[in-house]
């Protein structure tokens, strides 16, 4: 998507860079004035992960084995960082300081909504995407007409998700991430670090899109590296 609008062009150089288009939209006139990304902002374009399918262009990576601290959000930012400069455009992530409202920028890109235990979720994807980063152009570009669809979770009465987790870490209305970290550190917690969050795998939708075994375990990874608990198992 240069000058011209050139949206499938922007698709398609995404995909083979690793990342998927997730969804695009127009900023109300002076929207973004109180945030870091103001400057002339016409067209915003989300872009991550969907399912495993992006997975293999980062496990391959030189940021994915090189040892080094934040392999992920290195790799977003050198992969998302070129497609701006290609389409003369802005990228801004997940990782910025200060934090932008992501879960707000999705759903006004695609049909995602939130779930009982604050992960979006998708119709398709279910629990299984991520964003990465996104493009912000100047201009008002031509868009594809987004599809809408209602929550999944509305027409879910039994939320396996909420009872999945092993230390109720999602009962209360809130997250417990204190309890959650104790347990997924711990011995009992052995499951989740090599299979994912037993919460997320729980949910119905988009179950056969799970992420990949390796995929998991990194996530998990990380997720303990950043949430240390306070008195360890």
């Amino acid at each position: 998507m240069t000058r011209s609008g050139d949206y499938q062009r922007l698709v398609e150089h995404a995909q083979l860079s690793g990342v998927a288009v997730r969804g695009t939209f127009h900023p109300a006139p002076g929207e973004f004035e109180q945030l870091p990304v103001a400057a002339q902002t016409g067209t915003v374009v989300l872009l991550g992960f969907t399912s495993s399918l992006q997975w293999p262009a980062f496990a391959g990576s030189v940021e994915a084995n090189d040892g080094l601290r934040h392999p992920l959000d290195r790799w977003s930012r050198r992969v998302i960082g070129a497609l701006a400069r290609d389409f003369v455009a802005r990228d801004f992530y997940p990782s910025d300081m200060p934090v932008l409202p992501f879960q707000q920028f999705a759903m006004r890109c695609e049909s995602v909504h939130p779930s009982p235990i604050g992960l979006l979720i998708h119709p398709r994807w279910g629990l299984w995407h991520a964003y990465r980063g996104g493009l912000i152009f100047p201009e008002r570009l031509p868009l594809p007409d987004r599809e809408s669809s209602p929550s999944p979770c509305q027409s879910c009465e039994a939320k396996p998700c909420l009872g999945g987790c092993p230390v109720g870490a999602f009962q209360s209305g809130h997250y417990n991430l204190e309890a959650c970290v104790q347990h997924v550190a711990g011995e009992a917690g052995r499951d989740c670090r090599e299979h994912g969050c037993r919460a997320r795998r729980a949910c119905p939708v988009g179950a056969k899109d799970a992420y990949a075994p390796e995929q998991m375990r990194f996530h998990m990874s990380a997720f303990l590296a950043t949430f240390r608990p306070k008195n360890p198992p």
